[in-house]
């Protein structure tokens, strides 16, 4: 992946992505989550290439607005769990510098300083609905859905989850999402107001098309600024819990509930 030496925007075959595809088509750039043999689940290697694409967007000024979505059937399943019980189980100081990509990923993404859209393409789980939270708007296909399973896999929702969905969907519902781990219809999650449009299959580029031409429209100085109070409430449940949080699920990897949760996991995966 190639860093940069001042903050300018680079052609995307110049960044060197392996587990995402960026494009550039101004005033939209897309960014897709490209690992569709595993669900679009994250990995090290994928988080450090979204926060590179989102720093190489918001340096360019002939992007307006920032698409995300996934390759395949789904939008993005969270953590890849696999390269936990690899190299996580157990290790605490390699989890906290795992999540520390994870949490700079969300920080690039929310402070990008242009309009951000979800197209989720297919189901959101765990981290992935906390990536399509992370996002200002959010156009589904009716035919997912969204879930949380932490609570069944040994991890805490605590990257974007606990802080935001009170926030979005009030406190009792964000406590069903969490506690109950329950599919939430795509349907149900536009009444809810945890995305903003659900819609068929077959219309659903073309609605991500007519929002995505709406943000660009707008005036991007003011909507930066617009965007950076709209965050107040984010950031601050965000910054007051997100360090406690990067700690507490470190020291977690050496509990004997998380790992017995991650293995019988893995367990099943294989059969």
């Amino acid at each position: 992946m190639s860093e940069a030496a001042r903050p300018a925007p680079l052609a995307p075959e110049e960044l060197g992505f392996e587990r995402i595809v960026y494009e550039k088509a101004p005033p939209r750039a897309t960014i897709t989550l490209n690992r569709p043999e595993i669900l679009n689940a994250f990995d090290f290697q994928m988080l450090r290439e979204l926060a590179r694409a989102c720093e190489d967007a918001s340096w360019d000024d002939e992007i307006r607005v920032v698409v995300v979505t996934g390759t395949g059937r789904a939008f993005c399943v969270g953590a890849d769990l696999r390269a936990w019980g690899a190299d996580l189980l157990g290790n605490p100081s390699e989890y906290w510098k795992w999540f520390g990509a994870f949490k700079d990923m969300h920080d690039r993404l929310r402070e990008i300083g242009k309009p951000t859209l979800a197209r989720v393409n297919g189901i959101a789980v765990g981290g992935g609905n906390e990536l399509q939270m992370a996002c200002d708007l959010a156009v589904m296909v009716d035919d997912a859905f969204i879930r949380h399973v932490g609570l069944e896999h040994g991890s805490v929702p605590a990257g974007g989850a606990t802080q935001w969905l009170p926030i979005m969907v009030g406190d009792r519902r964000a406590r069903e999402i969490i506690m109950l781990c329950d599919e939430i219809p795509a349907v149900q999650a536009e009444a809810w107001g945890l995305v903003n449009w659900a819609v068929p299959a077959a219309e659903l580029d073309a609605k991500v098309d007519a929002v995505a031409d709406s943000l660009a429209r707008k005036l991007p100085q003011t909507t930066r600024y617009a965007k950076q109070q709209l965050n107040w409430w984010r950031d601050l449940s965000w910054h007051d819990t997100v360090g406690h949080a990067r700690d507490w699920l470190s020291l977690s990897m050496l509990n004997d509930e998380t790992q017995d949760a991650i293995r019988r996991f893995l367990d099943r995966s294989k059969q």
